[in-house]
């Protein structure tokens, strides 16, 4: 990745904390980036795509495969990390709460679909980033979307 990441206070990995990658997928209207935000399956707040490593695939392409499968997304997934952010994933009655934390990577989209993975199970919507900040519960997530800035392509 090349790039330090700083951790949100208080953040150490380790067996405890699970890592995720998430795609920060966005476009440029009037030029103004907006944020495409998905919803949770069970709860159904929003959120960006998000999921667990996968062997052989960088973080960077896991985050656009999780985009693809959550959001229908198609586009370029940026090798960098812009930030991370923690959250705990909710067990499912059987298993224990799980601290993760999410690398985000920007993911510039090309297009989307109407029927994908899971497209019965979400609902996604496009936001400006002052109004995708105020959507999601976490507030390192708001930080990296406040601060969010595309790189210019040539």
């Amino acid at each position: 990745m090349g790039e330090t990441i700083k951790l949100p206070k208080g953040l150490k990995l380790g067996k405890d904390v699970r890592t995720q990658y998430g795609a920060l997928c966005y476009r440029i209207v009037r030029g103004e980036p907006q944020v495409l935000l998905v919803t949770s399956r069970t709860r159904r707040r929003w959120i960006i795509p998000k999921g667990w490593p996968m062997e052989t695939v960088s973080p960077h392409r896991a985050a656009g495969i999780e985009a693809w499968e959550e959001g229908g997304v198609r586009g370029k997934t940026e090798d960098r990390c812009i930030g991370v952010y923690t959250y705990t994933k909710l067990g499912d009655g059987q298993g224990p709460d799980i601290p993760c934390a999410v690398w985000v990577f920007p993911l510039k989209v090309k297009s989307l679909t109407k029927e994908y993975r899971e497209s019965k199970q979400r609902r996604r919507k496009w936001f400006s980033l002052k109004k995708a900040s105020k959507k999601v519960a976490e507030p390192e997530l708001r930080e990296i979307l406040r601060s969010f800035k595309p790189r210019q392509t040539r």
